[in-house]
């Protein structure tokens, strides 16, 4: 059987604004079924390359492929089919507050399926279980989530339509310690028991460690260094070991 590549692909990708260049050709490859931790420092331009994989953000050049389609210049109709297959945890969970739980993670599923709202229950009630939420939050309103709480619900309903992969924008930002711990575990969990393909992108040392099968570091707009956690403990790249040394925030 014939190698189908990474599932995620990065080549030679290019953006400013304005006269601020922020990726200045990035190349990088997600294998399937891994999870790949992008660090870099507070304005390294790690959301926005993650931003550039389902077509928020476009390239000024070079290519960004899913599971061997260009999705580089595919207008808002054809990036459904990417998203609906990529999941995103927004930094700030994005969810909406004016809805439910129920119907923040059924959102998608009343978007893009046929599906009768028997069925959507009995999936929201079974993602929630993915992320370690009881049923019983469904009827509560965002406002009255903890930051953690909040966090697992839009990761909830980012997995509703079981995607392929899941993208994380620094998931434990403005976290305590132990919640920030378990949303490190959930993440380790989710991947090894759904089998996605994830980019995890912070700046926190802790979280790379726990979750990562890789390590990129992305400085002065290109990729600094990938390799394993292993390699990324041990290595002997000035600037990536001075980062690591002082905690992620340089």
């Amino acid at each position: 059987m014939s190698d189908p590549g990474p599932f995620i692909r990065y080549v030679d990708v290019h953006k400013s604004f304005g006269a601020l260049a922020v990726l200045c050709g990035v190349d990088l490859d997600v294998r399937r079924g891994e999870t790949v931790v992008v660090l870099g420092g507070s304005g390294s331009g790690k959301s926005v390359l993650l931003r550039h994989t389902i077509g928020l953000i476009h390239p000024d050049r070079g290519s960004v492929w899913v599971d061997q389609t260009d999705v580089t210049h595919l207008d808002e109709d054809a990036l459904i089919e990417t998203r609906k297959r990529v999941g995103m945890l927004f930094q700030a969970g994005a969810l909406f507050d004016s809805m439910t739980v129920e119907a923040n993670v059924a959102f998608a599923l009343r978007e893009h399926t046929g599906w009768d709202e028997a069925r959507i229950g009995e999936r929201v009630r079974e993602v929630l279980g993915l992320v370690e939420l009881s049923p019983t939050v469904a009827d509560v309103m965002p406002a009255a989530l903890s930051g953690g709480m909040r966090k697992r619900v839009a990761l909830a309903r980012a997995i509703a339509l079981a995607p392929e992969g899941i993208l994380y924008d620094e998931p434990t930002t403005g976290l305590d310690p132990l919640t920030a711990t378990a949303i490190n575990q959930l993440i380790r969990s989710l991947q090894q028991r759904l089998g996605v393909t994830s980019i995890v992108v912070t700046h926190d040392i802790h979280s790379a460690f726990t979750v990562g099968d890789r390590i990129a570091f992305l400085r002065e707009g290109r990729i600094a260094f990938d390799g394993s956690v292993d390699e990324a403990r041990s290595t002997r790249e000035t600037v990536l070991r001075t980062f690591l040394q002082g905690g992620g925030y340089g």
